[in-house]
């Protein structure tokens, strides 16, 4: 599987309608909503009402993200938003199962999300109690870093430990990821790339999303 889903964050924010429709008419499977409250990471994006006013405009599914605290508390409000997958920072709860079970009784696919500098050991209890894990390859709440290499290391890591289980869980990473480095993720294990700025800020979107799937 080599399915892009394009973030948001680094978006026109005057042209959210157009950046829809242009990801509409794209191969890209999904549209990464970064979700930040300002306590979780230090910056703030976007809420609810922007979620349910791109889910009017755009086609593809939309996989959320969510760099909050104490997530359980409205992870069924995205759901009911119109969210496709929500994903959850393991780092932001005690209780990385009670989210779990409010996503998956919503009908809405579930997403564990771990930090790079957060020991890749944590996530092994989940692994078969979500539909995918999604793998930081730059700090959480900041768009436009720079790919952290070990996390390609941390990527062949889940990879070997889903497929030893025989598991289906789906692997996303998100962060730094452009033409130059899709490849060399793509081969270690990745089933879904996020990508920003590489999409949204380049002369042509489209043909860049299908330049990552390569």
């Amino acid at each position: 599987m080599r399915h892009i889903s394009p973030s948001l964050l680094a978006a026109d924010f005057g042209n959210l309608q157009r950046e829809c429709e242009m990801i509409n008419q794209s191969s890209a499977e999904y549209l990464h909503i970064d979700v930040m409250d300002g306590v979780f990471v230090p910056n703030i994006s976007f809420g609810f009402p922007v979620m349910k006013a791109v889910a009017k405009h755009c086609t593809k599914p939309l996989d959320v993200h969510l760099m909050i605290t104490e997530p359980e508390k409205y992870v069924e409000r995205f759901c009911k938003a119109g969210a496709w997958s929500v994903g959850f920072h393991i780092e932001a709860t005690d209780d990385p199962m009670k989210a779990i079970r409010i996503i998956r009784e919503q009908g809405v696919r579930t997403c564990l999300t771990i930090n790079p500098k957060t020991d890749i050991h944590a996530l092994d209890p989940y692994l078969g109690e979500v539909d995918m894990v999604l793998l930081m390859s730059v700090e959480a709440g900041y768009g436009g870093q720079s790919f952290i290499p070990v996390s390609v290391d941390r990527l062949r890591y889940l990879r070997e430990a889903i497929d030893s289980r025989g598991l289906r869980t789906l692997i996303e990473v998100d962060g730094g990821i452009n033409t130059q480095n899709a490849s060399l993720l793509w081969e270690a294990g990745a089933d879904i790339l996020v990508a920003g700025s590489a999409v949204f800020q380049a002369k042509d979107p489209i043909a860049t999303i299908d330049q990552l799937k390569q």
